[in-house]
């Protein structure tokens, strides 16, 4: 009995290596073997060797990643190229963390999932380099071409013109959209589809309706004509005779405002040659006062008021200012608030 323990003893030690070699041995024919399960970047690589999970990477990611993605905006086309977008893929380090998954745990445990039929399931990251900057600059050429600065109402007073210039809606790139959808389509290892760029409006900071507000009055004077237009909202209202200042006291011409306004003014005469004795005095309203009914102030003493010589209308017979009929200057008295242009061509 003594000398039969010692047998059944070295007779399992030797089992017991035996089979330990056998899982080393086994082992190490996997050692090169990417286990069943493994993923990289969501393609199988399982049972395959390094090199053929390359292959099939360079397959499947770094060829379909080689191909330019275009951008159409407003029926031009841009394009990114693999080249200046410096895509890479590290082929080597993906294959070599695909194996490394595979080989986590020991070496019984592995051998054990081998041969029941187990599998590992990994999806080991795809590391996919590329160039920020090259896609900032592709969104920054689409920006260039498609932006379209809104335009602002509005009118040259300035030169005479009281026809505005309507405002118009601008467009912007919606850059950051275009940036997500550039960088997706770039990383896309599918078929390459036509990156569509999205715009938005701009609005004007001036429309033509705020425009007409600003400007709820205008006066155009035309001293050739002897005409005097009174547009409201920019949009012509009445037309009236007027007379004008005479040779050597001509009406100033150019842009201005109404300074001040007055029913039934005094005259305050200027110091001038041609008021002789009244020269500096102030006349009170009444049959002696030139200045009838209203006083519109325009610039150093010339204004718009009413006369009762209705036969100087349409003629220049004034001292600088504009005569106009009584009952006429009464009714644009109440229409042209203080601050309105005038405009005197």
């Amino acid at each position: 009995m003594r000398t039969r323990f010692p047998l059944i003893a070295a007779l399992v030690v030797g089992l017991l290596l035996a089979g330990a070699g056998a899982v080393y041995a086994y082992d190490r024919s996997r050692a090169e073997r990417i286990e069943d399960g493994v993923r990289v970047g969501g393609i199988d690589v399982g049972g395959l060797s390094p090199e053929q999970a390359r292959a099939k990477l360079r397959r499947a990611v770094l060829d379909p990643l080689n191909r330019p993605v275009q951008v159409r905006a407003r029926g031009e086309r841009f394009a990114l190229t693999p080249r200046r977008a410096r895509v890479s893929v590290d082929l080597d380090g993906s294959v070599a963390a695909a194996l490394d998954r595979s080989r986590e745990g020991n070496m019984l445990g592995r051998t054990v999932r081998a041969l029941s039929g187990g599998t590992v399931e990994a999806d080991v990251p795809l590391d996919i380099r590329y160039s920020r900057r090259a896609i900032k600059r592709l969104v920054r050429r689409v920006g260039r071409a498609v932006d379209l600065e809104a335009v602002d109402a509005s009118v040259d007073l300035a030169s005479g013109s009281v026809t505005p210039t309507p405002s118009k809606n601008g467009r912007r790139l919606r850059a950051k959209l275009l940036t997500r959808q550039v960088r997706r389509e770039l990383l896309d290892t599918g078929p390459r589809t036509v990156v569509r760029a999205r715009t938005k409006v701009v609005k004007p900071k001036v429309t033509l309706a705020e425009l007409e507000q600003k400007y709820p009055a205008v006066i155009m004077i035309n001293r050739s004509a002897f005409q005097l237009t009174l547009y409201k909202n920019l949009k012509p209202v009445k037309t009236y005779g007027i007379a004008v200042g005479q040779v050597g006291l001509e009406t100033p011409a150019g842009l201005y405002d109404i300074e001040n306004k007055a029913v039934d003014p005094a005259w305050h005469v200027p110091n001038s040659d041609w008021a002789g004795a009244l020269a500096g005095t102030v006349v009170p309203p009444g049959p002696s006062n030139p200045i009838k009914a209203r006083w519109m102030g325009i610039y150093a003493g010339a204004g718009i008021h009413g006369t009762d010589a209705e036969s100087s209308i349409g003629t220049a017979a004034s001292h600088g200012c504009i005569r106009m009929r009584i009952p006429e200057v009464i009714e644009l008295y109440d229409q042209v608030p203080v601050g309105a242009p005038v405009y005197i061509a």
